[in-house]
């Protein structure tokens, strides 16, 4: 490509073909054509970027895996400018830049932009421009990238959460119809025993009292085992089938009891009073754990729902932050339960309110306390409370881990940096905290030693 063809296609160029045409001139001659074929990788990933690139045609792309895995980042085409800028700080890109086309480019070396910036000044300001778009294209990327991460990780949380009480509900609705067809059996049973009122009330008696396993006090496995063996024991006794022992040991009904019940009945009566007592007890152990199970459902639904403020408005308002720390820790409830990691939470209730949006801040609580489990190793405390200091609300999470490396905690915060193996976090979810703490004109810290890392945000509160 000859400089007047060169120098004619950058002043038709999209982003700088308005500058001075002397500015052009300059950049024709102190710049180099390049020509990339498809799959060509123009920079590194781990490498700073050395050139800045215009581009004439074709096109060249950033892919990156942020954990949810790779995808297209940006992409520039002939009109563009990429690669290095003007006044960057002159980092690695997150990804490699391919060319996805045969693409042709003007390249300019770092060690010239400086004097570009005084001898060119309306090309810089047209590059400060595309850098500006750039890092707002950036921004929204990583957020969007981070979400989706996020949502990954408290879907795969909450399917576990919602799974074991699903589980245990629909095990006890299939046992439902077998257990009322045996408790409508033993009914029909002792109607035709013609029992006096005094035999009745002393069924009753023994029927209140299979209400133990229904109030959560049942045995032990190694009690219970044992107590299922005594039911057995005392049922071939009194010449019954032992065939419904477990039930009565699950009623949590002692033998005294059915002692005193013998004495009452018949061995004609006694069968069928026990195997309603039996059945009776196990409807309404089953009708407990169905109520329990869909109410921790409900529950789990109704936190998940107020945790993404999905049915509101992305508005600011008034906020009190312990329903959002409770609601974030309840769709991480699936990490201290298959850990052995002890949570604790002090939130006073005079607590002030702050002004904001309530969604970020749960996205700031969400990476916060996740990345406290994360980095308790073995049996360990996550503690989060939160105080009044003078006009700040602070919310604290404080881990009990081996710590972030004295190297890394000034770097915590930065963008695609993590501490955590490849593949098990994308390096923005702090980077994207802080922005949206900084959003609500507060701060987030971190100050860490081996036993104790310490997360604060602070925040301005509203007067009370």
């Amino acid at each position: 490509m000859s400089r007047a063809e060169l120098l004619l296609r950058l002043t038709q160029h999209r982003a700088l073909g308005g500058a001075p045409r002397e500015e052009l001139e300059w950049l024709v001659a102190h710049g180099e054509p390049r020509a990339y074929g498809v799959g060509e990788v123009t920079t590194r990933q781990a490498q700073p970027e050395e050139w800045l690139l215009v581009v004439l045609s074709g096109r060249l792309a950033i892919h990156a895996d942020r954990g949810a895995g790779s995808r297209k980042v940006v992409e520039w085409r002939g009109g563009d400018v990429c690669g290095l800028m003007p006044y960057s700080r002159g980092g690695a890109p997150p990804g490699d830049t391919v060319a996805e086309e045969p693409t042709e480019a003007l390249a300019i070396h770092r060690d010239r932009l400086p004097v570009m910036t005084r001898t060119c000044p309306g090309v810089t300001a047209s590059l400060v421009h595309a850098m500006l778009d750039r890092a707002r294209h950036f921004t929204s990327s990583d957020d969007h990238e981070e979400k989706l991460v996020a949502l990954g990780r408290l879907a795969a949380g909450l399917a576990h959460e919602l799974n074991n009480p699903a589980s245990a509900a629909a095990s006890s609705a299939q046992r439902l119809p077998q257990t009322v067809a045996e408790v409508e059996g033993a009914a029909r049973a002792l109607a035709a025993s013609r029992l006096t009122d005094a035999q009745l009330r002393a069924i009753d008696r023994v029927h209140a009292l299979g209400t133990r396993v229904v109030r959560g006090d049942a045995e032990q496995p190694l009690e219970r085992a044992d107590h299922e063996e005594a039911m057995a024991v005392w049922l071939e006794a009194h010449g019954l089938a032992a065939d419904f022992a477990d039930s009565l040991a699950d009623a949590g009904i002692a033998i005294a009891p059915l002692d005193v019940l013998a004495l009452s009945l018949d061995r004609a009566a006694l069968e069928p009073a026990l195997r309603w007592i039996a059945a009776g007890s196990l409807l309404r152990s089953l009708a407990s754990d169905i109520d329990a199970s869909t109410s921790r459902v409900s529950t789990l639904v109704a936190a998940v729902t107020r945790f993404t403020y999905v049915d509101r408005a992305p508005t600011a308002g008034s906020l009190d932050v312990r329903p959002g720390l409770r609601d974030t820790l309840a769709v991480l409830a699936s990490k201290t339960r298959t850990g052995p990691v002890d949570v604790t939470v002090d939130l006073p209730a005079d607590l002030p309110r702050v002004s904001g949006y309530g969604g970020e801040l749960n996205q700031v609580w969400f990476n916060v306390i996740d990345n406290a489990l994360d980095a308790v190793a073995g049996p360990g405390h996550v503690a989060v409370t939160a105080r009044l200091e003078r006009d700040r609300v602070v919310v604290r999470v404080v881990d009990d881990g081996p710590g972030i490396p004295s190297e890394s905690v000034g770097r915590i915060f930065d963008p695609f940096y993590t501490t955590k193996a490849v593949g098990a976090g994308t390096g923005l979810g702090l980077a994207i905290a802080r922005r949206l703490v900084q959003r609500h004109g507060g701060e987030i810290a971190v100050d860490s030693r081996p036993g104790r890392t310490e997360f604060r945000v602070s925040l301005p509160a509203l007067e009370p």
